[in-house]
C-alpha cells in the first residue's frame, strides 16, 4: 500500500516590493500525518519556507476563500488560467510588521495533487493513532 504521495510545482512567489518569481514548491502527504500537507518552498537549492498545511483546506482554497490566520487560501482565474493564491504571514519584523508572501499555483495541478492523496487516505477516513500516543506518553509517566 502506498503511505506518500510527493508532488513538485514551479509556483510563483510574490513578496512585498517584488513582482512574481518562479521557486519550486514540493508537496508531500504522508499516511502517518493524515490530515497534513507539507509544503516546502526553495529556490537555488535553499528552502525559504516550509509550511504543514490541513489537506482539507486546501481542497476548499481550490473554489473559495478560507483561513483567517497566519494562512489564507483563495482561488484566482484570468481567463481559463486558474490558480490557488497562498497567503502566508510569517514572523513579526523588527518595525513590528509581519512578513508576508503570497504564492500562486496552477490550481489544476494543486487539485491532482489532492486527488493522488485521496488514493492513500479518503476523505473520513483519516485516523490517528491517538490510543498508541496516549499509552506511550503515561507509561513515561511511572
Amino acid at each position: 500500500m502506498k503511505s506518500f504521495v510527493h508532488k513538485t510545482l514551479v509556483v510563483q512567489l510574490h513578496a512585498e516590493g517584488t513582482d512574481r518569481c518562479p521557486v519550486l514548491a514540493h508537496l508531500s502527504y504522508d499516511v502517518t500525518d493524515p490530515f497534513a500537507v507539507t509544503a516546502v518552498f526553495g529556490h537555488d537549492g535553499r528552502v525559504l519556507a516550509r509550511w504543514r498545511l490541513d489537506r482539507e483546506m486546501l481542497f476548499d482554497g481550490l473554489t473559495r476563500p478560507v483561513g483567517i490566520g497566519d494562512v489564507r487560501l483563495r482561488p484566482t482565474a484570468d481567463g481559463m488560467w486558474r490558480e490557488l493564491r497562498m497567503e502566508f504571514l510569517g514572523d513579526c519584523r523588527p518595525d513590528g510588521g509581519r512578513h508576508h508572501a503570497v504564492v500562486f499555483a496552477w490550481a489544476p495541478a494543486v487539485a491532482a495533487f489532492l486527488r493522488d492523496t485521496l488514493q492513500v487516505v479518503a476523505r473520513g477516513q483519516e485516523r490517528v493513532a491517538v490510543d498508541e500516543l496516549l499509552e506511550e506518553i503515561l507509561s513515561g509517566a511511572e
